[in-house]
């Protein structure tokens, strides 16, 4: 799976951004996708997980504030990101495909990474 993330850029405190992840593979539609990001100096962490039937997962610091969807149709999945925070800021990577652990964390993929986007929220 090739994947095209985009849609990253600065934005003040309070903005929004939607990120978007396009992908090769025209059996888009039965993966499991996910955003992660990574901020300096810390660990990649999950932001949200969408399955092929449209079911969404959150981590914890961007529920009600950020949304996953997909368009199977246009082999794109998207983050609507709203009310940003400083420590949202990070570089936002898309994974094309996720398995759901017996644990209930997800595994991505290591070879279904798309580039990254930068996200800046600063004033």
């Amino acid at each position: 799976v090739q994947l095209q993330a985009s849609g990253g850029g600065l934005v003040q405190p309070g903005g929004s951004l939607r990120l978007s992840c396009a992908a090769s593979e025209r059996l888009f539609s039965v993966k499991t996708m996910a955003w992660y990001r990574q901020a300096p100096g810390k660990q990649r962490e999950l932001v949200a997980v969408i399955t092929s039937g449209g079911s969404t997962n959150y981590a914890d610091s961007v529920k009600g504030r950020f949304t996953i969807s997909r368009d199977n149709a246009k082999n794109t999945m998207y983050l609507q990101m709203n009310s940003l925070k400083p420590e949202d800021t990070a570089v936002y990577y898309c994974n094309g495909r996720v398995t759901r652990l017996p644990s209930g964390g997800y595994y991505p993929d290591p070879g279904s990474w798309g580039q990254g986007t930068l996200v800046t929220v600063s004033s």
